[in-house]
């Protein structure tokens, strides 16, 4: 076989388990919606993924603080359904729509006392995004893409963030966004790879726009995919801190920050099939809660 055989083959190959890589962005809480790699024309991924987090404590201010209020500790899983699809070889279109449990701790006197409940559940919020691919620069056997996207999230099921302290397990903030972000992906013939995300959320429902980036390295090969990723959120210094000045209740106003690190893995079994797992955990924020989560999801590709 010739070198140009083995590269083309070792091309065919990568492109083949990076085809299935977009769908890390939506399984784990605060990971982009949106990954580094295209679908081409007419090729697409459905992924069914269940997960699960929980904290016992929250990142308040000026301290992290043990115990979650009120419910003492917080369990939350999710089933989901994502797609992404293949417009064009330069447009594609991104779909995820989760189902959300949020299940509390609090003792039988605290729900009594106080007229909540223990558990929330239903649809949260469907996401929509465009991404679009403007450019692509080669460097030798690697290449660099210039990716922009545009995005809506909105409220699906019908659910409440405006329930008090009740809200501390709500299923989502009740918030419209539209986020616009950036990508630069770097990948090399041989697997290696590094995705470079910033972007705003402008946001309704009193919620604060807030700064989104994430920094993903990873490695695509032939039996296994694999990345770290680091995200971030920073909320605009409008918002109100959890019990503290100007906090009437309404939890979708709070200035959430975070800092959250995880791994993600894919495994193909049979053509077009495969399996992924991963987890994560925050490492730093602000109105959140100090949460780990884990994953796993079915994946089919087209």
């Amino acid at each position: 076989m010739t070198n140009n055989s083995k590269y083309f083959m070792m091309k065919m190959k990568i492109k083949v388990i990076t085809s299935v890589c977009l769908l890390f962005s939506v399984l784990l809480t605060a990971q982009s919606p949106v990954s580094g790699f295209m679908k081409k024309a007419g090729e697409g991924s459905v992924v069914v993924s269940y997960s699960q987090e929980s904290y016992d404590k929250v990142f308040l201010v000026p301290m992290e603080v043990d115990g979650v209020p009120v419910f003492n500790e917080v369990n939350i899983s999710s089933i989901s359904l994502f797609t992404e699809v293949g417009i064009t070889d330069r447009l594609n279109v991104i779909l995820n729509v989760p189902y959300i449990e949020s299940e509390g701790n609090a003792s039988e006197a605290v729900l009594e006392n106080n007229g909540f409940e223990n558990t929330r559940s239903g649809l949260q919020d469907v996401k929509i995004y465009a991404k679009y691919l403007f450019h692509t620069f080669n460097t030798g056997s690697s290449t660099i893409d210039l990716m922009g996207a545009i995005g809506l999230e909105t409220p699906l099921g019908d659910y409440s963030a405006d329930e008090g302290l009740q809200s501390i397990i709500a299923i989502g903030n009740e918030s419209s966004s539209f986020n616009m972000l950036g990508t630069v992906h770097y990948k090399s013939a041989f697997g290696l790879f590094a995705t470079g995300q910033a972007g705003y959320s402008f946001r309704g429902n009193k919620a604060p726009h807030a700064l989104l980036s994430e920094l993903k390295l990873g490695y695509a090969g032939t039996h296994f995919y694999v990345d770290a990723f680091v995200a971030n959120q920073l909320s605009e210094k409008d918002g109100v801190d959890i019990l503290g000045e100007g906090f009437e209740g309404f939890f979708p106003a709070t200035r959430v920050n975070y800092t959250r690190v995880g791994v993600n893995l894919y495994v193909p079994v049979v053509s077009g099939i495969g399996v992924s797992g991963g987890a994560s955990t925050y490492v730093a924020g602000r109105n959140v809660g100090k949460a780990t989560g884990f994953y796993g999801g079915l994946v089919y590709s087209f």
